[in-house]
């Protein structure tokens, strides 16, 4: 039966996204970030970064590419303030700030999303 729902549409699928054997998994639809099996609480704009990087894992993104992603209508006057949006997101997700293993500088260049993929599944 879910399966006839899903094929019509009327059953809604959550991606999920799932880095490092689980350790990291992003519920999309329901704005849901676990790290370590504990849910941890994002800003909108931290949470857009990280979607933003883990669908795309080892693509190195510019500053202003990250801020076109979380708030399209900046300008290049406000780039840095990226940097600071990146040092809460990593507090928040990652275990070790000094040696991160999710949201890596890559010097010169930007940030990059260094997460091993799990899973990613449509869950239901």
């Amino acid at each position: 039966v879910q399966t006839i729902l899903r094929r019509a549409g009327k059953l809604k699928q959550e991606e999920v996204l799932s880095f490092n054997n689980g350790q990291l998994q992003i519920n999309i639809p329901r704005y849901q970030v676990e790290v370590g099996g504990k849910e941890v609480e994002l800003t909108p704009i931290e949470f857009k970064l990280l979607v933003g990087m883990a669908r795309s894992p080892g693509r190195v993104y510019s500053r202003l590419e990250l801020l076109e992603k979380v708030q399209p209508d900046m300008y290049e006057g406000y780039e840095r303030s990226i940097d600071v949006h990146i040092k809460n997101l990593r507090k928040k997700i990652e275990q070790n700030t000094k040696n991160p293993n999710f949201i890596i500088t890559v010097f010169g260049m930007g940030y990059k999303f260094g997460g091993k993929p799990h899973a990613t599944y449509p869950k239901s």
